[in-house]
C-alpha cells in the first residue's frame, strides 16, 4: 500500500466518496430512480465505513480491496453491503431447510443502481481511460469471482451491454424506460 499521511488519505477517501455518490446521483436522476440517487451509498459515510476507508485509501481503486488483502475482509464492506440494497451480497439468504446459500432475484430497481454505481465507480477510478465499455469489462473480468446469481448477473451484463454498445446518452435513456414500464408493472423484467 502507498505510504500516504493521515490528512491525504482522509481528504482523498472523502473527496472519492463523494464525487462518486454525485456521479451515482446523476446517473440515477437520468433513469427516474431520484430517491435512490439522493439517499445512494450514505452509509459510507458512517464510522464503520469511513475510518476503514480513509485507513486503506490509495486512490486508484477501491479501498475495501486493499483491506480485503490487508486483513483478509473488510468491516466497512460488510456494513455497507448488508445496508445498501443495490449491492447483490444483500440479496444471499439461506434456504431453509436446506440450508445452503442462495441468492435472491434484486427488484429492477436496485438493478438499474447498481449499474449506475458501477458506471460511476468505473470513471471515479479509470479517470479518463473511461469508455462506456468500462464498466462491462469490469463486470465480465469479475464474473469468476461473484456469486451474484445467474439471473441478477444476466440482467446486470443486459444493461451494461446496452451501454458499451449505444453509448451513455442513449443507454440512460432506454433505461429510464424500462424503469418507467417496471413501475407500472413490477412483473416487468428485461
Amino acid at each position: 500500500m502507498e505510504n500516504k499521511g493521515f490528512f491525504e488519505r482522509f481528504n482523498g477517501h472523502l473527496s472519492t466518496i463523494t464525487r462518486h455518490k454525485m456521479e451515482v446521483m446523476k446517473l440515477c436522476f437520468r433513469c427516474g430512480l431520484y430517491k435512490q440517487g439522493l439517499l445512494h451509498d450514505l452509509s459510507k459515510y458512517s464510522p464503520v465505513e469511513f475510518w476503514s476507508g480513509v485507513k486503506y485509501y490509495q486512490g486508484f481503486r477501491s479501498p475495501i480491496d486493499a483491506e480485503k488483502e490487508a486483513v483478509g475482509y473488510s468491516l466497512g464492506w460488510l456494513h455497507h453491503s448488508g445496508r445498501n440494497k443495490h449491492h447483490w451480497e444483500y440479496w444471499i439468504d439461506k434456504d431453509y431447510p436446506n440450508v445452503q446459500l442462495i441468492v435472491r432475484k434484486m427488484p429492477f430497481n436496485y438493478v438499474l443502481e447498481a449499474v449506475c454505481d458501477k458506471i460511476a465507480a468505473s470513471k471515479i477510478y479509470k479517470k479518463d481511460k473511461y469508455t462506456d465499455a468500462s464498466a462491462y469489462e469490469f463486470l465480465k473480468n469479475g464474473r469468476d469471482r461473484i456469486f451474484m446469481g445467474e439471473e441478477n448477473a444476466r440482467r446486470h451484463f443486459i444493461l451494461l451491454e446496452y451501454l458499451k454498445d449505444n453509448g451513455e446518452k442513449k443507454a440512460l435513456a432506454y433505461y429510464k424506460s424500462l424503469y418507467k414500464q417496471w413501475k407500472k408493472d413490477h412483473s416487468f423484467d428485461i
